[in-house]
């Protein structure tokens, strides 16, 4: 972009934006560095260096960010033989591919205020019919959960969903009250998760998670051992897809 256009995107002048560039012009102010920060498209780690270079901190960020890069969702469509999804900090999944939909179930088709494992977890009144984890895989789960939900809460603290889903879950699920209460903050690495599939019944896969810092979200990739019996499900699974197989009578 030229000078000229970054100022009109910024709503300032050229000349103001001239003299900053060449460390001429006052101090800019927040609502300069937020209209800059649009304006020039940085990143959450760009904005918070040009807050630092300004001398302003900036101020928390919103809420969580929803916008999956298209690289990620790339990856996701480049690993059929895997189950994969995108989590924001605040467990709303933002994005998966179809192996992901067919273990757990399809996000894309809940409204989006429902696409939250958390609220899918604890509080859906279909989530025992559902049973994703074994009692023990409930706990470690649940666990980390609230470890997670609580930092998130204080990364953005003036975001009212995240206010609005802590409320709910504290209210609506007993067992999530519990763990929340409990405070425990240590790291429980689950390498291995066990779901319970309706149709395919338990499933032992491998788990590993991508952190992408710089939009504060998780990549969960679920993947089973080659000759295993749950690369068979798996495999049985990506024929399946989301359909049931109900049979009537």
């Amino acid at each position: 972009l030229r000078r000229e256009e970054v100022a009109q995107l910024a709503f300032i002048s050229t000349e103001y934006y001239t003299r900053l560039e060449q460390a001429r012009g006052p101090r800019p102010s927040r609502e300069v560095l937020a209209g800059l920060t649009r304006a020039l498209r940085l990143s959450d780690a760009e904005r918070a260096h040009l807050h630092y270079l300004a001398g302003a901190p900036p101020a928390p960020p919103p809420g969580p960010s929803r916008e999956v890069r298209p690289s990620i969702l790339d990856l996701l469509r480049r690993l059929p033989h895997a189950a994969a999804l995108v989590l924001s900090a605040a467990y709303e999944v933002i994005a998966h591919n179809d192996l992901a939909a067919a273990l757990l179930e399809d996000f894309s088709a809940l409204p989006r205020h429902e696409r939250n494992f958390l609220r899918r977890t604890f509080l859906d009144s279909s989530a025992g019919e559902r049973q994703w984890y074994s009692r023990s895989g409930m706990e470690i789960f649940g666990r980390t959960a609230a470890r997670h939900l609580r930092a998130a809460a204080a990364r953005y603290p003036d975001d009212p969903e995240v206010a609005a889903l802590v409320k709910d879950l504290l209210a609506g699920s007993a067992e999530f009250a519990r763990l929340w209460a409990a405070y425990d903050m240590s790291v429980e690495p689950a390498p291995h998760k066990t779901f319970r599939h309706p149709l395919i019944g338990p499933i032992t896969l491998n788990c590993d998670v991508l952190d992408i810092a710089d939009r504060d979200q998780r990549v969960v990739i679920y993947t089973a051992d080659p000759g295993s019996p749950a690369e068979g499900a798996l495999r049985l699974l990506s024929v399946i897809g989301t359909q049931r197989l109900d049979v009537p009578g």
